[in-house]
């Protein structure tokens, strides 16, 4: 089966008429693209009509929903209240994610604080199973995706978000590779090495892969901020990386955290049409 990206927004595009999802799901159809991530990261503030509501839009105009978490976790929290609360986060977000009829929820686990990675890594994966069993419970009919991070003192580089995933079979990765490109500083030099991280990952979720893509400005430390793909001062190559998206053959959906939003979202969309 051949290469299929479907494209889309991190959170209500910027041209929509409303501020609310539903005016934003309906923008994001108009402007051709696919998806929408509804971004709870400074808080989960839908409330359950809502999120109907929210369903029902996404379903009449297809696109696909995502969700992401908010932003305030850590999963590797010593302090009994944080953890609980970072976990409360993640499974408040999966409940009205799930009613809202998204497809995942992706958050980041969590810092290592000093800590000896293997030990904080096991330690965020029993977190997750956790919240699994929790979700288990309460029927929530969503996938948790932990997210490849853009700084080094973050739980989340390609090696252990994979190891999440494998040590978890209900979890997906979230592959941001611009977090990538800025965690490892300047990952990405050629589209070979766009090819070598996509081999990297279990031929089981290159069917439906769900990534991230922006712009991005880092230092030797990590990632500082996003940036447009054709800004200046950006070295990520996003024609590089749908180049080889396309050529391993790889399907699923790309949400833009471009500041431009809709913008670069429709760039990678004409530009993987055309290779």
């Amino acid at each position: 089966m051949a290469s299929k990206i479907i494209f889309g927004t991190a959170g209500i595009p910027h041209s929509s008429k409303g501020s609310d999802s539903v005016s934003g799901i309906e923008r994001v159809r108009k402007l051709g693209l696919d998806a929408m991530e509804l971004e709870f990261v400074r808080g989960v503030h839908m409330g359950e009509e809502t999120a109907r509501q929210v369903k029902i839009a996404a379903e009449k105009n297809n696109v696909l929903l995502r969700v992401h978490a908010p932003y305030f976790i850590n999963l590797n929290s010593s302090d009994k209240k944080k953890l609980e609360a970072s976990k409360k986060r993640i499974l408040d977000s999966a409940k009205i994610g799930s009613i809202a009829g998204a497809k995942i929820v992706t958050f980041h686990p969590g810092f290592f604080q000093g800590g000896n990675k293997k030990t904080v890594l096991e330690k965020v994966i029993s977190e997750i199973g956790s919240i699994i069993d929790e979700m288990k419970k309460q029927k929530c009919a969503i996938a948790l995706a932990p997210e490849t991070t853009g700084k080094p003192t973050q739980v989340g580089s390609l090696e252990e978000t994979i190891a999440m995933c494998s040590a978890l079979k209900e979890l997906q990765p979230m592959v941001d590779f611009s977090h990538l490109h800025a965690r490892e500083n300047c990952r990405f030099k050629a589209e070979r090495d766009f090819e070598i991280a996509i081999e990297e990952i279990p031929k089981k979720f290159l069917n439906d892969l769900q990534m991230h893509a922006s712009g991005i400005n880092f230092s030797e430390k990590g990632e500082r901020n996003h940036l447009n793909m054709e800004e200046k001062g950006n070295s990520f190559n996003y024609k590089w990386l749908l180049e080889a998206l396309k050529e391993k053959n790889v399907s699923g959906c790309i949400i833009s955290e471009s500041p431009n939003l809709e913008e670069d979202a429709l760039l990678m969309k004409k530009y993987f049409e055309k290779i």
